[in-house]
């Protein structure tokens, strides 16, 4: 069907490709897959929540932004470092674990990143970044009118996928980063000598920026999807200690260009003079602070017409991430439960898209917090452990326990169950931490037990 997979602004047919020119240019591929790298976890809805947090933190801003990039950034490529290691990527080392917990996680984490979340924001954010500032305010009607324009483009190239969107995806990376690095390099000259509020309304900064970086997915997707990178680093080498050498540091070339850019447009958050009556105003038309941010930044620094020239690369971005998710989100489930056609997951999920998308922006990131709550600890402790699993072999039952009990006392705490509140770290959102450890113990007792029992019954 000649399907591509992609995330964030970059498929695997582009990423080989550049592979493959870079390497004429360049001695080594280290930088050029780092890019791939950055431009797969860098999407253009992850642009609204680093000047948010900055403004929202107000002095406790380097402790909040380094919370956000731990998760928004240190986490999805050590999930990718990880996947280096083990031969099919997330989808077989999960399932040695079970079966079961390949085929759950794995599914929810698609669900989360395609239809559900990632897909209908893609296309709210293209709407309040684009249109939105234009009109005043945000109208049903609009929303409705754009969607239908915006998923019906989507579901096109979805069901008839060409390298046209592989290109225009591939040239819109370095045309967004040009125009982010013009932003913030006026937004310097603008800002800087504005004082900065001493107050926060965060009690723990550090950790509402660890959880404000959980809404870039990005972990998430790098589970679901690192094997495409690696698959496309694999074909370049030969060992498999090149492959994670070459990995380890091009995930650090990623890292860095990830963690200047959200620091940079959280910066702007940071120092933008805004009145408490203009953020009242953007609650009250229902939109979103760190959009109102970045269009009010834009539009001082270029006028109307820059505002409308990164709403179109915006826009133009965020298509080309549904049109990405919609394409892997369908082959998943497709290659699972294979007696759906792709083209009809891909409509379904389209459609589920659009529906949600016409709650508005704030609703649809705001029923996405829960889900993350849940998904996150889950996948994290799947990495971790496989990640443990790289220096000293885990117990399969202590594998087991760990994210079994990752999941249990994470749908408690969302279901906010009253005991979960008296648990260590609760005040953090990290009582999951301890629960593992200890579902990974029992797990491994029991996988003892359960040993000597059968070596008893063998004599």
């Amino acid at each position: 069907m000649g399907l591509t997979f992609q995330i964030g602004d970059i498929s695997v047919e582009s990423l080989s490709f550049y592979l493959d020119n870079y390497r004429s240019i360049m001695n080594k591929t280290t930088l050029a897959v780092g890019f791939m790298l950055f431009a797969m976890f860098f999407g253009a809805g992850n642009l609204i929540f680093p000047p948010k947090l900055g403004f929202e933190s107000g002095a406790d801003f380097w402790v909040a932004i380094t919370g956000f990039i731990i998760t928004g950034v240190g986490l999805p490529l050590i999930s990718t470092i990880v996947a280096a290691h083990y031969e099919g990527g997330y989808k077989q080392a999960l399932a040695r674990i079970h079966p079961w917990i390949s085929l759950l996680l794995l599914s929810a984490i698609y669900l989360t990143i395609g239809p559900f979340f990632a897909i209908p924001r893609t296309g709210a954010t293209a709407y309040d970044m684009a249109i939105v500032p234009f009109l005043g305010e945000s109208s049903s009607s609009s929303l409705l009118f754009f969607t239908i324009v915006y998923f019906g483009i989507s579901l096109w190239l979805s069901l008839n996928p060409t390298k046209l969107v592989d290109r225009i995806g591939t040239i819109l990376t370095p045309t967004l980063l040009l125009a982010i690095v013009a932003l913030v390099i006026r937004a310097v000259m603008l800002f800087s000598g504005y004082a900065v509020p001493q107050t926060s309304q965060f009690e723990a900064p550090l950790f509402v920026g660890f959880l404000e970086g959980y809404q870039t997915m990005d972990a998430l997707a790098a589970v679901a999807f690192s094997v495409l990178v690696i698959n496309a680093i694999r074909a370049k080498n030969t060992s498999t200690q090149s492959l994670v050498k070459q990995t380890t540091q091009s995930a650090l070339v990623a890292a860095i260009a990830l963690g200047a850019i959200y620091i940079a447009i959280g910066w702007i958050g940071y120092k933008i003079p805004l009145s408490s009556e203009q953020v009242a105003d953007v609650a009250a038309k229902n939109q979103h602070l760190g959009v109102f941010i970045l269009n009010s930044t834009t539009t001082e620094a270029f006028g109307e017409l820059g505002r409308a020239l990164l709403g179109l690369i915006v826009t133009l971005a965020c298509l080309t991430t549904s049109i990405g998710l919609i394409v892997a989100t369908s082959a998943y489930f497709h290659s699972v439960f294979p007696k759906i056609s792709y083209r009809i997951y891909a409509v379904i999920f389209t459609l589920i898209g659009f529906v949600i998308a016409n709650q508005g922006l704030n609703e649809v990131i705001g029923k996405a917090v829960p889900v993350l709550l849940i998904l996150y600890p889950v996948a994290m402790t799947a990495v971790i452990v496989l990640l443990i699993g790289i220096f000293r072999p885990l117990s399969l039952w202590a594998q087991r326990g760990a994210i079994l009990s990752a999941t249990v006392i994470s749908i408690l705490s969302v279901s906010q169950v009253s005991w979960i509140a008296e648990l260590p770290l609760k005040a953090y959102s990290m009582e999951w931490g301890p629960v593992v450890i200890l579902g990974g113990i029992i797990g491994f007792v029991l996988e003892k037990a359960l040993c000597k029992k059968a070596e008893k019954n063998d004599r």
